[in-house]
Formats: C-alpha cells, sequence, structure tokens
C-alpha cells in the first residue's frame, strides 16, 4: 500500500503541473469567448488534452489511488466537451431554429399537414352542410355569448355593417379575443394529446373547422362571403395555419405510438416528440403573428382589396419559409 501511494504521489508531482494549468484554461473557456485566450494558450488546450487521456491510461494501468483516476476522468471528460463539443449560444441557437430546426420539422411532418388540413376542410364542409339543413346548428359551433349579433336572425345590412364600421370595435375585439383563443387551445391541445393515437388530436381539429364553417355559411346565406373571407384571412392565414400544424405535431406522436416500427413505443413517441416538440414552437411563435395581425391589421384595414393582399402574403410567405427550397445544413 505504501509503495503504492508513493508512486501515486511521483506520478501526481511530475504530471500535476500540465493537469492545472489545462484546468486552469478550461475554466477560463467556461466563463470567457474564446477570442479572449491567447493564441498559445488555444494550441496548448489540445496538447494537455492528450497529455491528460495518457495520463489516465497509466494511472488504470498501474492502478494507482481511486481519487486521481477519479480527477483525471473528470478533467478528461471537461476537455473533450470542450475541446470537441459544439460550443453555441441563445443566440446562434435562435438562429439555428429559425434558419434550419422550425422549416426542417415542418417539411417532415408534410403528411401529417395534410391529413390535419383535409379534417379542418372537412369540418368546415360538415358545419357548412348542417347550417344550410336547419340555421340552428350555428349556436352547436358558436356560443352565443360570443357571437355579438353574427347569428342566423341578423340581418345582411347589420352583418356587413360590423366588418367594417369601427363603431362595432368592441364588438370586433371580442369575437377576435374569441376566435384567437379557441384556436390557440385547440393548437396546444391537438399536440398534447396526440398520445392518445391521434383521436382527440382529429376531434379538436375537426371542431376548429366546424366554428369556421358555420361562421361562413352564416355569410354567405347573406351574400357576404367575400367580404367575410377578406376580414377573417388577414390574420386567418397565419392562425389556421398554425393550427393545422399543431394538429400535425399531434398526428405524428399518435402515429408513432400505433406504429411504431421496430421501436419500442417509448423510443418512437421520444423521436416524434422532438420533431413534433420543435414544429409546435414555431406554431406558438405563429399564434403570436397571428395575435398581432388580429388586434391591429384587421382593425385599422378595412379595404377588401388589402385584407386580401395582407392575406395572400402571408400564406406565400410562410409557405416559401416553411417549404422552399434551403441550403442543406452543414
Amino acid at each position: 500500500m505504501a509503495e503504492t501511494e508513493l508512486k501515486s504521489a511521483r506520478f501526481r508531482r511530475e504530471r500535476e503541473g500540465d493537469w492545472r494549468r489545462l484546468e486552469t484554461l478550461l475554466q477560463r473557456l467556461e466563463r470567457e469567448p474564446v477570442s479572449r485566450l491567447s493564441d498559445e494558450d488555444l494550441l496548448a488546450i489540445p496538447v494537455l488534452y492528450r497529455a491528460t487521456l495518457s495520463a489516465l491510461s497509466v494511472a488504470r494501468e498501474t492502478s494507482l489511488d481511486r481519487s486521481l483516476l477519479e480527477y483525471l476522468e473528470g478533467l478528461s471528460a471537461r476537455a473533450y466537451f470542450l475541446v470537441y463539443g459544439a460550443r453555441s449560444n441563445l443566440g446562434a441557437r435562435l438562429v439555428r431554429f429559425f434558419v434550419h430546426d422550425w422549416p426542417a420539422a415542418a417539411r417532415a411532418l408534410w403528411r401529417e399537414t395534410l391529413l390535419s388540413a383535409a379534417v379542418l376542410v372537412g369540418g368546415a364542409a360538415v358545419a357548412a352542410w348542417l347550417y344550410a339543413v336547419d340555421a340552428d346548428w350555428y349556436f352547436a359551433f358558436v356560443p352565443r355569448q360570443y357571437a355579438q349579433g353574427r347569428d342566423p336572425t341578423a340581418t345582411a345590412s347589420a352583418l356587413r355593417d360590423i366588418l367594417y364600421s369601427h363603431a362595432h370595435g368592441g364588438m370586433l375585439q371580442v369575437f377576435a379575443a374569441f376566435l384567437f383563443t379557441h384556436n390557440a387551445e385547440i393548437a396546444v391541445l391537438a399536440f398534447a394529446l396526440g398520445f392518445a393515437f391521434g383521436v382527440p388530436t382529429a376531434l379538436l381539429v375537426f371542431a376548429n373547422g366546424c366554428t369556421l364553417g358555420a361562421m361562413l355559411a352564416l355569410y354567405a346565406s347573406h351574400g357576404l362571403l367575400l367580404p367575410l373571407g377578406g376580414w377573417l384571412m388577414i390574420h386567418g392565414v397565419t392562425e389556421l395555419s398554425a393550427t393545422v400544424l399543431a394538429g400535425a405535431a399531434g398526428f405524428r406522436i399518435g402515429w408513432s405510438l400505433a406504429f411504431p416500427g421496430e421501436r419500442s413505443r417509448l423510443d418512437a413517441a421520444a423521436v416524434a416528440g422532438r420533431q413534433a416538440s420543435t414544429l409546435m414552437a414555431g406554431v406558438l411563435l405563429m399564434l403570436l403573428v397571428a395575435g398581432g395581425l388580429e388586434g391591429i391589421g384587421r382593425q385599422v384595414i378595412t379595404s377588401d382589396l388589402a385584407r386580401y393582399a395582407i392575406a395572400g402574403l402571408s400564406a406565400l410567405g410562410w409557405a416559401v419559409y416553411l417549404y422552399g427550397p434551403r441550403r442543406s445544413r452543414p
């Protein structure tokens, strides 16, 4: 035992200077940007790292004391991650998210996105058909307290006046707040409940489509479909796209659980969850953008042409950003 301790002390004494210098440089790297280190220090780090690995190998072969082994293992691990690991700050991670991660997640879930869009459109078609059969179905999809005069009893002039008159700003804000809150809740729940094999996701997206379809049917019955489209789509392109993408995220998780393939269900859900959560982070940002368009642009802009122009630019912008060609990530 005494001989082992003597070997360990001599081994440490001969090399401890290099270990201490490496530890000091690593501490500086953890606290300071790389540019603050001199060229000499930067060149010394990989040399000292390799020397430490060599010392660790020798210490293991000669069975030196356990505390020395633990120290060298910890120092080597720190050096490895700082020398070879990816070091990025918050700004770099945000740039990577917006430039690569979010669009890549949207493109990877294109099948689920098409399914989600089909469910949304199906819900709108069913609600419009039910309204045509019996106008009382409208209140099954739009609560009376939020209709604010937009119901089957309203006249065409009253409905049109709501779309263009600033005198109804409070009414617009209440109804707009309902639509935004409703769509945001649908988006979050559609993603969160995807684990139930996607069934609740489908129902929620379908219900959201029903709300849209009922309102479209109401205005169409008074010959005001085009004016409503401009009023709605100025923010609806972004908001409904976010809802569809949230549904796609929920469907991806549900599909991975129902059909995990060669993976276990837990592993398949973990992989799908990482991809879907990246997409959902973008969805939440889209909802914030939609809220801005809804709260400001739609209340100020009353020209149908301007409303449709903004809606068209929004659709083109999101399509190019999320699905347009781009360079592969290096």
